[in-house]
Order: C-alpha cells, then structure tokens, then sequence
C-alpha cells in the first residue's frame, strides 16, 4: 500500500460519495474478480471521477478492504446479534444453535458472490486472510462473553466456541455451495446441533 496520506472526508456529501465508492466497488470486485476490475470501472460504478477515488483511496485493494469491513457487519454479526439479549441455558441451547445455522444459511445465500470471491482472495492476499482471522477471534469472543454471561462458565470455553463455529461455517458452505446431492443437509444440521450441545456443555 502506498504511503501517502488519504483525506477523510467531513461534509456529508463527500462521505456519501465515499460510501457509493466503497459499496459498488466492492460488489464489483465480487462479482467480476479482484484481479478483473480496475479503478475506472469502480468510479463508473460509483458515478464519480477517477480522481474521486484516488482522493480518499491508495488503490482498488484499500476500496476491498473497506468494503471486507462492511461485508462483516452486514453479514458475520447479524447472524449472532440476535440471540445478545436472549436467556441461554441448557434446556434451550439446541434451539438458539438451530436459530444461528439458519440465520447463518440466510445470509450467506444473500451474499454467495461476494463470500466466494473473497474467501477464493483469502488464500492469496494476507490483509484479506488477517481480516478473516481476526473477525473469526472477535465473533468467537463475542459469543464467549455471551455465554458466560448465562453462567456457561466451562472449562476452555474460547477453544469450543471457536471450534463450534468451525463447525456452523463448514456446515453453511455445504448446504449453499456444495449441495451435494447424497447428503441429507437437514440430519446433518441435527449431527451438527448435537455435537456443538456437546461441545459447549460437556463436563470434565
């Protein structure tokens, strides 16, 4: 990235205008590659200037960056943002997991392009691969505080977490992407809910 200092913009207009940069930037490296999409597309997409967006941006990668950023908030924390003031306790555990898969199912159907085109971009671009490393930390300390604050004060409890939303992640990529046609996606979600109850609340 280069070193050169990018304005912030103040007034409501400029903001807007890096909003729309921004936005249909990143939908335009989803839908049409990273590598296939130059800066004069975006501002087209944009309805800006070139130098609009050299103005509040280095290059197309800042643009990806920032749009990863809202992709997140967008998608990653709806998913659990739902169950923040709810009551957990054992007896409800399997359904509140069952609400998450869904919700989780639901939003990566909305965002399929986008979630290939990045995850794909995952394994070649390190500020991508941080991004997703410490989004996956940050939901996974979420969801500890979340628990603990229901009195699920097990034993190891970030290690499980994080090993349960391995474990919805994987399951989300098989019923969206994968469909494999041999596979009972709806026993495999019971498979998953009933392994994560273990997991979660497994005693030593």
């Amino acid at each position: 990235m280069a070193d050169n200092v990018i304005r912030e913009p103040i007034q409501k207009r400029s903001i807007e205008k890096k909003e729309k940069i921004i936005k249909y930037g990143f939908e335009l490296i989803c839908e049409k590659g990273y590598y296939n999409t130059n800066t004069a597309e975006i501002a087209k997409a944009a309805g800006v200037s070139t130098g609009i967006v050299y103005s509040y941006f280095n290059d197309k990668h800042d643009i990806l960056l920032e749009g990863l950023k809202r992709y997140a908030n967008n998608i990653f924390y709806p998913s659990i943002d739902f169950i923040k003031d709810m009551t957990i306790t054992q007896n409800n555990l399997n359904e509140i997991i069952r609400k998450v898969i869904t919700q989780f199912v639901k939003n990566h159907k909305l965002s399929q392009t986008a979630h290939e085109e990045i995850t794909a971009m995952a394994h070649s671009d390190n500020d991508v691969a941080l991004f997703f490393h410490e989004n996956e930390i940050e939901i996974t300390n979420v969801i500890v505080e979340l628990l603990k604050k229901n009195e699920f004060n097990y034993k190891d409890l970030v290690e499980r977490v994080h090993i349960t939303i391995g474990l919805i992640d994987n399951l989300c990529h098989e019923i969206v992407y994968h469909k494999h046609k041999n596979i009972n996606y709806d026993t495999m979600t019971d498979i998953v809910i009933n392994e994560i109850v273990h997991i979660l609340t497994k005693q030593d």
